[in-house]
């Protein structure tokens, strides 16, 4: 099975994207009232912000291209590097969604206006349920594509590279916000996405070098 995900990479992904979706899609129909509301005092002093929807669905586009651009451009490890964290992680927060059924209650009775923003806040709350929001996969996603962009600057710091991470840092900074500001998440799903994203990067390199450790000492 491994061997067959280092050859196809492509298949690999469009194999886990159809799993995250059965799976997320089954989560919104069997969960309708959520056991654990998730809510801070923080979450009553953050502002509705229908703008924030933006980088919200900035996000769509960032996590797939940067597979893609790593697939595509540079070393294949730094690939698998990525989808081992990311994936797995995905996974971990259905599951744990599955076992913790949770939502929140934060989004306001009515957006004001009826202009595009406020449309495509309206079509994103009919599309995407309050529930199955912790921690939020939107936060853990962010944060480890993120890191995955500090390790390829770190590698090599020149100053193309360092403008690239700070512009990548600053879109991971903005999708996090807007995770809160269109009350799509309580800031514990946010801080919880970004705590397991940070672990399971660790993870991730952890393991990484000794298997690759492991390698050489077979050959």
């Amino acid at each position: 099975m491994i061997h067959w995900c280092k050859r196809h990479p492509v298949l690999f992904m469009a194999g886990y994207l159809v799993f995250y979706l059965a799976f997320f899609s089954a989560l919104e129909h069997i969960i309708v009232q959520p056991e654990w509301v998730v809510h801070c005092f923080v979450d009553d002093w953050i502002p509705f912000c229908k703008y924030a929807v933006i980088p919200y669905f900035a996000w769509f586009v960032w996590v797939p291209a940067t597979l893609f651009w790593l697939l595509l451009t540079q070393p294949r490890q730094n690939f698998w590097r990525l989808c081992l964290p990311l994936f797995g992680g995905m996974t971990l927060c259905l599951i744990l969604c599955a076992l913790i059924p949770n939502g929140v209650d934060l989004r306001p009775q009515g957006i004001e206006g009826n202009d595009f923003f406020s449309q495509v806040v309206q079509g994103l709350w009919r599309v995407d349920t309050n529930t199955n929001v912790w921690p939020s996969i939107h936060a853990f996603n962010s944060m480890t594509v993120a890191l995955s962009y500090h390790r390829w600057g770190k590698a090599q710091p020149t100053p193309m590279r360092r403008v690239v991470v700070g512009c990548m840092q600053l879109l991971n900074l903005s999708i996090l916000a807007s995770t809160v500001l269109l009350k799509q998440h309580s800031v514990l799903d946010l801080f919880c996405g970004v705590a397991l994203a940070l672990v399971l990067d660790y993870v991730a390199g952890y393991v990484t070098v000794h298997a690759a450790a492991w390698v050489r000492q077979e050959a």
